[in-house]
């Protein structure tokens, strides 16, 4: 709460908090002395050093949230190799949850293996979303996506932590997720690790390139693939 009481507007709808950036410090500190060879792209700088391998690093998802004292934040750490994301860590500290994943080698929460949910069809999926963050030109496009969501799946839910609803649906807790818009910190270690727990990543065009357009559809394989059709 400390650290939530001096915030800063870096735009209209985007609020930067000393926990952002102590977070951060923290963990490039940390990788920097580790992996001085590998670069580090960061919400809160620019990218540092290294092209083939580097670091794609999330301090605090979920920032208004955490202003507002509302329980629905994370931290997400990804290590990206050649173009692929490799290694996703994605930590709730509230609920002190820690999901994560190896290319190849599953998905976990806290040591236990995590899988997809096993609905079979939208219309028994708790869908995961997000308005457009700082893309008011997306905002038509998204309601349009919505209202044909809505009344195509149970229900839709909004809680304000990429990192977080993409690791939820890794586990099985959401059946779906997407959004537009979102950062390459958002999605990187959340998506390896829904892959990882044997669902489905992609953008609208169900290609490989949601990390550059920063739309993203995921769910296990029978919901992402309705959803896929109508978003």
């Amino acid at each position: 709460t400390e650290l939530g009481g001096e915030i800063e507007e870096k735009n209209k709808n985007d609020f930067g908090t000393k926990a952002d950036r102590l977070s951060e410090k923290m963990i490039t500190k940390t990788l920097m002395r580790a992996f001085p060879h590998m670069g580090i792209l960061g919400e809160e700088f620019a990218r540092r050093g290294g092209e083939e391998e580097y670091w794609v690093i999330d301090p605090l998802d979920g920032t208004t949230n955490f202003i507002h004292e509302y329980p629905f934040i994370g931290i997400s750490i990804a290590m990206i190799q050649r173009g692929e994301v490799s290694l996703g860590v994605v930590y709730d500290p509230l609920r002190e949850e820690l999901f994560e994943a190896v290319r190849g080698e599953g998905a976990f929460c806290n040591g236990e293996r995590i899988r997809v949910s096993v609905a079979e069809d939208l219309s028994q999926a708790l869908i995961g979303t997000g308005f457009p963050f700082n893309a008011q030109d997306y905002l038509d496009i998204y309601v349009e996506s919505f209202k044909r969501v809505l009344p195509a799946c149970h229900g839709i839910r909004r809680a304000g932590a990429a990192v977080l609803d993409l690791s939820h649906v890794a586990a099985g807790r959401l059946d779906g997720f997407w959004e537009l818009r979102l950062k390459p910190w958002d999605m990187a270690a959340g998506a390896l690790i829904i892959r990882e727990a044997g669902g489905m990543v992609s953008d609208f065009f169900g290609q490989n390139g949601y990390l550059s357009s920063g739309n993203i559809v995921a769910g296990n394989p029978a919901v992402y693939k309705e959803l896929l059709e109508i978003t």
